[in-house]
């Protein structure tokens, strides 16, 4: 294949994970779930038109993503299973987050981004991405649950890779609706949690008798009493002055500091996390970082680096101390 040919299979990628996006809020793969149904009974099933839905289905399968049978009967291959809302480590909820149009949108607003140094999503709302969403509480729904699909999918190489029963209770700050402080939980059975998050978001959660639920800002304080404070994909979301913020209120508490973070790789390598690098320039308006400019953040917060631990999924335990 040539160079002009690969290329366009990057710049068209856009209608692939479009076309995944229709399909994941539409539920195909979990109506597929049982075995291979037709494309009329799927066009039913989701109340859509039944050529445009085959012309969705067929799509699919050309990719991979689904296997067409013959007569218009379409079953779910292994690359397309983690569609499915039930299993361990779904991709649903990312799938059905990143086709929104105010997400869209914000992308679309790359170029003036790239021309002026300002957050994409402000370009294109108005606001910024948390305001955004607390105004408009079903986008904000939509957010947290791919990002409790993309906990799934990490947490199991984070109990692989590094021991979280050495601590006896962590605070997860920023922790959402608890997926990952639940994993921990419920694979170390003498470990105690805190989550600690904004009061709509952790609005009924419970994780037990193992686990307290605390509402507030990591801007404002976090709760005291941790052997750990875990913070998954939170420093990225923030610039520098606003992540060493929130470092400082943790550290005023004591215990160890985890990050879970990408770690950006030299030049020419890492591509999914210089793209996500993009995505916190169109998004949140923060950045990815490098392992050195994670050390600066830390010291500049009062913490001193302890080390790293590499996991299957790409994702990175850093781990901190208070400095002194």
């Amino acid at each position: 294949m040539s160079a002009a040919a690969d290329l366009r299979r990057l710049v068209n990628s856009y209608q692939v994970s479009q076309a995944i996006h229709v399909a994941a809020i539409l539920g195909i793969a979990d109506l597929l779930a049982d075995g291979s149904r037709s494309s009329d009974d799927l066009a039913e099933a989701t109340e859509t038109n039944p050529r445009a839905l085959y012309r969705l289905l067929r799509a699919l399968a050309a990719f991979g993503v689904l296997h067409e049978d013959g007569n218009r009967m379409f079953s779910l291959t292994e690359l397309g299973e983690p569609l499915r809302s039930d299993v361990p480590e779904s991709v649903a909820g990312w799938a059905a987050f990143i086709g929104r149009p105010n997400h869209r949108d914000s992308w679309g607003a790359l170029a003036e981004s790239i021309r002026t140094g300002e957050n994409a999503f402000l370009l294109a709302h108005g606001v910024g991405v948390w305001e955004y969403r607390a105004e408009h509480p079903e986008e904000g729904a939509i957010f947290d649950r791919a990002m409790a699909a993309n906990s799934n999918v990490v947490l199991r190489s984070l109990l692989d890779a590094y021991d979280f029963g050495r601590f006896g209770t962590i605070v997860d700050v920023g922790g959402g609706n608890g997926t990952l402080l639940a994993g921990l939980l419920e694979a170390h059975p003498e470990l105690r949690g805190v989550l600690f998050d904004q009061p709509h978001v952790v609005e009924g959660v419970d994780l037990g008798e193992r686990g307290m639920v605390v509402a507030g800002s990591f801007f404002e304080s976090v709760p005291d009493g941790g052997d750990a404070y875990l913070l998954k994909w939170i420093i990225h979301d923030w610039e520098d002055e606003e992540s060493i913020a929130i470092l400082r209120n943790v550290c005023s508490r004591g215990g160890t500091l985890l990050l879970v973070e990408r770690i950006l790789g030299p030049p020419n390598e890492t591509p999914e996390g210089k793209l996500s690098d993009l995505n916190m320039l169109v998004g949140p308006g923060g950045q990815e970082r490098t392992l050195e400019e994670f050390e600066s953040l830390l010291e500049a917060a009062g913490y001193e680096l302890v080390g790293t631990t590499p996991t299957e999924s790409g994702m990175f335990v850093i781990e901190g101390a208070p400095a002194g």
